[in-house]
């Protein structure tokens, strides 16, 4: 199988992005794997797959997988891409375009600017929709692990979030904690670990471990999810700035049932081809 893929980064978060409308597919968990290989395959974060809708009102399908080979529900960064690659590569002339996913449909936009902000629709928030194993709905749940007990908020951004305030980014143990809390028992789907500093009502710094994929330079979806964490913990606004290892996001939410507004950048770096 030949396969023709575009190779983009959303601040650092990297992908390869396949056209499923216009070249035949047939990926399965090994292929996917070995695409993913940064020494024997291209390398990724995620792969992006872009498919026709199931529903002739929207636009495009969007598939995600893991460079595990795991298929996932929801990535911000990716969802800017993929937005960029539709529309470079001639698939529409939209500029803001209905895109299915595994859990509801987005809206992203292209702004004059060349940055792409995403409608990622409302968060969910209770325990059973992230899904997380709790007695009852709170905004901060302890959670013991690794010898300690964390207070962490749960969201869904379409895929699940575990997002704790800390006081040091650069100092907190991201590598130590994430995976643990990524496996823990309470979340039946694991889920993303995100470390969250504030530095003010309207910026934070953020470092997330992502699930099956582990810590990138950035995350689109845990951005979203720290600061409906932070404005639900009474720390945040409602416009942040959100400061990642590879670069800043700014995220909009109004709370309750609003849509959780995502901006920043989506860049493409090559096209190639490769046998499978």
């Amino acid at each position: 199988m030949n396969l023709s893929f575009t190779k983009m980064q959303g601040l650092g978060n990297d992908f390869i992005v396949l056209d499923g409308v216009r070249q035949t597919l047939s990926l399965d968990t090994e292929t996917v794997q070995r695409l993913g290989d940064r020494h024997f395959g291209i390398g990724f974060d995620q792969l992006l797959l872009v498919e026709p809708p199931a529903d002739l009102a929207h636009d495009f399908r969007y598939r995600i997988f893991n460079s595990s080979g795991e298929e996932v529900e929801q990535c911000g960064n990716g969802a800017r891409c993929f937005a960029r690659f539709v529309h470079d590569q001639g698939l529409t002339t939209k500029t803001e375009i209905a895109v299915e996913t595994a859990r509801g449909v987005i809206y992203p936009k292209l702004e004059a600017n060349g940055e792409v902000t995403v409608d990622m629709g409302p968060p969910a928030l209770l325990p059973a929709e992230v899904p997380f194993v709790a007695d009852a709905d709170a905004v901060i749940h302890p959670l013991e692990v690794g010898g300690r007990s964390v207070d962490i908020t749960v969201v869904s951004m379409g895929n699940p979030h575990a997002v704790q305030v800390v006081d040091d980014v650069d100092t907190e143990l991201v590598q130590t904690l994430g995976p643990l809390i990524e496996r823990h028992a309470r979340f039946p789907r694991k889920v993303n670990a995100g470390f969250m500093q504030i530095v003010g009502r309207d910026e934070i710094r953020l470092r997330v471990y992502e699930r099956g994929a582990g810590e990138t330079l950035a995350c689109g979806t845990g951005a979203c999810a720290a600061v409906v964490a932070g404005i639900r913990r009474g720390l945040l606004g409602d416009t942040v700035r959100v400061h990642t290892r590879g670069g800043d996001l700014t995220i909009r939410w109004q709370g309750s049932d609003a849509p959780v507004l995502m901006t920043g950048p989506a860049v493409t770096v090559f096209q190639g081809h490769i046998q499978i």
